[in-house]
């Protein structure tokens, strides 16, 4: 039974288009088929990303004869989770994430307060040389650290201390002095993002302070600080996941201590020294099952990080969108 308010509608839409000569149609027809399009898109898009993922979950679970049949391409005949106590006894998993976990945290921690005096600075005050001095924070950002390896390698090798040559390599020093500097990994742009943010606060509530007799450092402690939490957060947490994923200044400064993406990178060459000691003689680790070995340390490398986003995901929008451009 056809309902008349549905009846109605459809009379008065070909009544509208009649008058409007077809024009109403035409721009509905137009309408649907960009939605239509963007959802094709975006659909696409995000397949592009999750699809590597959900491959790594699914040879994750796969027992090492499913890896070698064509018939299988998602769903494993045989589920098994013997992989994951390979993988898991290969990083060393306990001691490698509580040792990410401290390191992240600590280093995340420093680079945030160091960069948000920083972009506090460069927000507020008038010094000499401002726009030259703000010019090298955007080449920290564009310059990939990569190209000041040799130079940082040298310098904490054979750093001087008051005349004595003393090895920083191999500690967390070198990096914790760069991050007071900061020039640890991406503070360049946790410095522009943090100056966008302080941009935008009312110069009154600054000024207000002063008159109540705060100096500069009270007024940022207590009244610019406090206000700035969402940009700090997302500073912590972007700070945070670079730090843990991060393998250039880990392999250059923190070679001795076991971190997941140093510990990652050699996963196959420990994954074919556990082979060769369970059959007793050297072997090779067969290609397809070291790939599963690989791609289930990623799953156990990331799956922090991804319970670390479904609880503070909501923190990201009200601070990217308070970071308008303001020059």
């Amino acid at each position: 039974m056809i309902n008349k308010k549905d009846d109605s509608k459809v009379r008065s839409f070909w009544e509208r288009n009649e008058a409007s000569n077809g024009i109403l149609l035409s721009e509905t027809l137009k309408k649907y088929a960009v939605s239509v399009f963007r959802g094709i898109l975006l659909f696409g898009m995000c397949f592009m990303i999750i699809q590597p993922i959900i491959n790594k979950i699914a040879v994750s679970f796969m027992a090492e004869r499913d890896l070698y049949d064509t018939t299988i391409i998602m769903i494993p005949k045989h589920f098994s989770l013997n992989n994951w106590k390979i993988a898991t006894y290969l990083l060393n998993y306990k001691k490698t994430l509580f040792n990410t976990l401290w390191v992240s945290c600590f280093v995340s921690v420093i680079q945030v307060f160091m960069c948000s005096l920083v972009g506090y600075g460069f927000a507020r005050f008038k010094f000499p040389l401002k726009r030259f001095w703000f010019f090298c924070v955007i080449l920290v950002i564009v310059i990939p650290p990569q190209t000041i390896s040799t130079s940082l390698f040298l310098h904490f090798r054979y750093f001087d201390f008051f005349g004595k040559t003393i090895n920083l390599r191999g500690s967390i020093i070198p990096y914790v002095m760069m991050c007071f500097g900061c020039m640890g990994l991406k503070n360049g742009l946790y410095i522009f993002m943090i100056r966008q943010y302080f941009k935008g606060f009312p110069v009154e509530l600054e000024e207000a302070a002063y008159v109540d007799g705060c100096g500069p450092f009270k007024t940022f402690f207590q009244i610019m600080l406090p206000g700035a939490k969402p940009i700090i957060t997302s500073c912590f947490l972007f700070s945070f996941v670079w730090q843990w994923t991060d393998s250039f200044y880990s392999n250059l400064f923190l070679g001795k201590v076991q971190l997941l993406s140093i510990q990652l990178s050699g996963i196959i060459d420990k994954f074919a020294v556990y082979l060769s000691k369970l059959s007793g003689v050297s072997v090779v680790a067969p290609i397809g099952y070291s790939n599963a070995i690989l791609s289930t340390g990623v799953l156990l490398a990331i799956l922090p990080l991804i319970i670390l986003y479904v609880f503070c995901q909501r923190f990201f929008v009200e601070s990217i969108a308070s970071t308008g451009v303001k020059m």
